[in-house]
């Protein structure tokens, strides 16, 4: 059995680890209020132009606009993920990495063996898993999300465009946790490049009905001043601007979300741990108490003898 020391040593070091993660609940919860105000903010204006742009698809000629335009064959892929700087989130990083790795497996393993797979990881846990496997990284985010600004979602995009239209690769997938309450993300594999001829629906899109349904049949036709290369040239980079951007003010929100019930379940068990521990300290001081009374019972018993 532990000493009393050793019992009392364990109570103060679980209170102090207790005052941590009670801490570090309130600073998430803080966050996520941020963080859900600028995702929920952000949405709708992400989920029209992305409509605006399916639209414009479907009435162009898909060779209007080189990043409409499907490769006739794919050769080197680029997965973007989208990670957490930091732990204690519970399975927030582990979780987007299974799908990566799951991704990867089903659709993308003949091009990781040939070595044409390429991977931009968008925080530190995700960079530093897939670095210490030997993947190919393309630039480096860690340190993405301790001052979150759009700029960075900007050249992101830039950067994806860029390489897309050097040929450095032939599609580009975006891989982000989705943020659907507190407790709870989606995981979601996104088409980025080239642009998907149909808006991409998440669950959160779908079951808060965002996206408004095309009431026209195709027959309607657009006028396109100056020109439609013109047009598209300005409004696409616009929109893979603001996929990245949504992208990671989802992952953010869905960060901060799963640290505070991290932490407010690890406060829980610092607690119930605090009760086990208090009451072997009770008893083991009883025992003690017990065998120091019977100690000296013993001793006058033997002196009256």
């Amino acid at each position: 059995m532990a000493s009393l020391r050793d019992i009392r040593n364990r109570i103060s070091s679980v209170k102090n680890t207790q005052q941590l993660t009670r801490a570090m609940k309130m600073v998430a919860a803080a966050k996520l209020r941020r963080a859900q105000e600028r995702i929920f903010s952000t949405r709708p204006y992400a989920y029209k132009i992305g409509q605006t742009i399916g639209h414009l698809k479907a009435h162009v000629d898909p060779g209007a606009h080189p990043l409409f335009e499907q490769r006739p064959e794919i050769q080197t892929v680029l997965m973007v993920i989208v990670t957490a700087d930091r732990g204690l989130a519970g399975a927030f990083n582990a979780n987007i990495i299974k799908l990566a790795e799951q991704t990867i497996e089903q659709n993308y393993a003949e091009y990781k063996q040939s070595g044409n797979l390429l991977l931009m990881c968008i925080g530190r846990k995700g960079h530093d898993h897939f670095r210490n496997r030997d993947y190919k990284l393309v630039g480096d985010y860690r340190g993405t999300f301790d001052s979150l600004e759009f700029k960075t979602a900007n050249n992101v995009a830039d950067r994806l465009e860029d390489g897309y239209r050097k040929g450095e690769w032939d599609e580009v997938v975006l891989l982000y946790n989705e943020f659907k309450n507190t407790i709870s993300q989606n995981r979601i594999a996104e088409p980025y490049l080239p642009v998907p001829a149909h808006q991409f629906v998440t669950p959160v899109m779908e079951l808060e009905g965002s996206t408004v349904p095309d009431e026209h049949d195709g027959s309607l036709d657009y006028i396109f001043e100056p020109s439609p290369g013109a047009i598209l040239d300005m409004i696409v980079p616009q929109y893979l601007s603001f996929q990245v951007w949504r992208a990671l003010l989802e992952s953010n929100a869905s960060e901060q979300g799963a640290r505070m019930v991290a932490m407010d379940n690890a406060t829980s068990n610092a607690r119930e741990l605090l009760k086990d521990l208090t009451l072997s300290y009770n008893r083991a001081r009883q025992a003690a108490i017990t065998k120091e009374l019977i100690e000296i019972t013993s001793g006058a018993d033997a002196l009256e003898a």
